[in-house]
């Protein structure tokens, strides 16, 4: 290999290396095996605005509702809960059965103007959905551009 490889074998190589260490990082701390999936530290989060409400889903499949915990404190609004998962698989002669337990946390900033006091939540399909409405002040307006004039 020459002494300045090109700049593509570098990048390769920098991409390898992070991905052997993420490996090594997650079986040491998180009991992974290799080739298994990484496990999301929090549930998958959307948000947007909509008819004057901050809306946000979290991604939350096979979570009984009743383990869901939603807080607020100040501005920060923390979505946590705990999971409990099985699978069995039955061949033959055997049955593999794997069951993960976790508890998963996720905390976001909420913007300044939300009615924080009137969230609203609810739990359908998998998907955890919170309605917080935003104050008069703090929704969005236009603003006209006015053209000045060319001297």
């Amino acid at each position: 290999m020459p002494s300045n490889p090109p700049a593509r074998y570098q990048l390769r190589e920098l991409d390898r290396f992070q991905r052997d260490f993420e490996e090594v990082f997650d079986r040491f701390l998180g009991g992974r095996r290799a080739g298994q999936p990484r496990a999301r530290v929090g549930p998958m989060l959307e948000s947007f605005v909509e008819g004057g409400k901050l809306v946000v889903r979290a991604d939350l499949p096979g979570i009984d509702p009743k383990e869901i915990e939603v807080n607020v404190n100040g501005d920060r609004l923390t979505i946590r809960g705990n999971r409990e998962r099985s699978r069995e698989e039955t061949g033959r002669d055997y049955t593999h059965r794997e069951i993960y337990y976790g508890s998963f946390e996720r905390t976001i900033v909420l913007p300044e103007g939300v009615k924080a006091d009137d969230i609203k939540a609810s739990y359908q399909q998998g998907v955890l959905e919170l309605t917080i409405p935003i104050a008069e002040r703090a929704k969005a307006r236009k603003v006209a551009v006015e053209i000045a004039n060319k001297s």
